[in-house]
């Protein structure tokens, strides 16, 4: 059974002579940074000089430096950039300011479980990773909550590489909602499986089914969304706030029956075969070689090409419209 973390038994003074810099200020980024601050480390971000998150940072007290000068700066270094530029941007500027004794620090295992970052074996490298969004993270830290959060150790040179990440993940407010203990390859893998085969690839591609499979049997694009997209919150909302058993009593008991007897027509052998091949390529390195080459060559062709593609699907333009009747949305 996954090993739990509370409060209690996170030792938040570890950090009290520590510097922290944050390299980057996005959507963790900028709540990390306000939140470690607000809970009283010494907090510096990195950002490249002309950064629109520049004036952002300073203008809510956080002292801002060049990536380098803030890796230089740091006892402990947050990557918090996007996957697909954190290793350019470890390799040049943050790698020669790390020195021993550092924790180096992610909140998503891909750089160092596929190799792309190596870092020196005098460090410590472990990860924090909510399980939610940036703005969650901040708001629930505001309300004097806390998001469930990941920890995991990938090197120890110290021997005080997992209490660093505790006193880390508490001072975000993870310690007050529980922090799950994991490795980096198992954070890395099932993140990736449940965005493509689950999350992203596959609700996405089944809202988009249903949509196209009503409208080309003659019925309106407007119910085709409302039924196949929009109820898919409602849905989603009733399994976060208490499981599948939620869901099932709280909706009709045709709908209830309808997931009984349908489900597995839809999500059946082949789409369970799917899954087990999409999982494979994850861990044998078949998607993130594509990944990184698709990102890497510049262009991003493939990339930008499905983007295209999906903004001018029909469901999409449908989507748009309907939405400007929901003035709750707004």
């Amino acid at each position: 059974m996954v090993k739990k973390y509370y409060d209690k038994d996170c030792d938040f003074s570890l950090l009290d002579d520590k510097a922290i810099s944050i390299i980057g200020y996005g959507s963790q980024g900028h709540a990390h940074a306000l939140n470690l601050k607000e809970s009283g480390a010494n907090v510096t971000v990195g950002l490249r000089r002309g950064s629109d998150n520049w004036p952002r940072a300073e203008s809510s007290g956080i002292r801002v430096m060049e990536v380098e000068d803030a890796a230089e700066a740091g006892d402990i270094v947050m990557m918090l950039v996007p996957d697909e530029h954190a290793a350019a941007v470890y390799n040049a500027q943050v790698a020669k300011h790390m020195k021993k004794g550092n924790v180096l620090m992610f909140a998503h295992g891909f750089n160092i479980h596929y190799n792309q970052i190596l870092p020196a074996d005098y460090l410590d490298v472990a990860m924090v990773a909510p399980k939610g969004p940036g703005h969650t993270v901040r708001s629930q830290y505001l309300e004097g909550k806390g998001v469930p959060s990941l920890l995991a150790v990938f090197q120890d040179n110290s021997g005080k590489a997992r209490e660093y990440g505790l006193a880390y993940a508490a001072g975000i407010g993870a310690g007050r909602a529980g922090i799950l203990e994991t490795t980096f390859k198992e954070e890395t893998e099932t993140d990736l499986f449940g965005e493509q085969a689950v999350l992203c690839g596959g609700v996405t591609e089944l809202m988009k089914a249903g949509f196209e499979t009503l409208v080309e049997a003659g019925y309106e694009p407007e119910m085709a969304y409302f039924e196949c997209v929009h109820e898919m919150k409602l849905i989603i909302d009733l399994i976060n706030s208490g499981g599948f058993e939620m869901m099932r009593h709280s909706v009709s008991n045709t709908a209830e029956y309808g997931d009984y007897v349908s489900g597995r027509k839809v999500v059946g052998k082949d789409t369970r075969e799917a899954m087990k091949q999409i999982l494979a390529d994850i861990q044998d390195g078949t998607f993130a070689t594509a990944f990184i080459q698709e990102f890497s060559a510049g262009g991003q062709a493939r990339f930008l090409a499905s983007r295209r593609k999906e903004a001018g699907h029909q469901l999409a333009k449908v989507g748009c419209e309907l939405r400007k009747m929901m003035s709750w949305l707004k």
